[in-house]
């Protein structure tokens, strides 16, 4: 078995400061919508703001659901 990992550019679309997830569109990819992904926690709630930008690293290409936030920017 194969597994490959990337580091993808992504918008915030939805925060969830309860349980630390946010949903997240896939930079250049209308249809590729993540939904609850974990966030990194040393990333502040404050700067999680729908319309940043988020990396989001996918650990299985195969499965997009297997994936977190590890950065934001403006």
């Amino acid at each position: 078995m194969s597994i490959t990992s990337s580091i993808k550019p992504g918008i915030l679309k939805a925060w969830d400061g309860v349980n630390w997830r946010a949903d997240v569109q896939i930079v250049g990819s209308l249809q590729l919508w993540l939904a609850g992904v974990p966030v990194a926690r040393n990333i502040a709630a404050v700067e999680m703001v729908t319309g940043r930008n988020v990396a989001v690293a996918i650990f299985d290409e195969t499965n997009p659901a297997d994936a977190a936030v590890i950065a934001v920017w403006t």
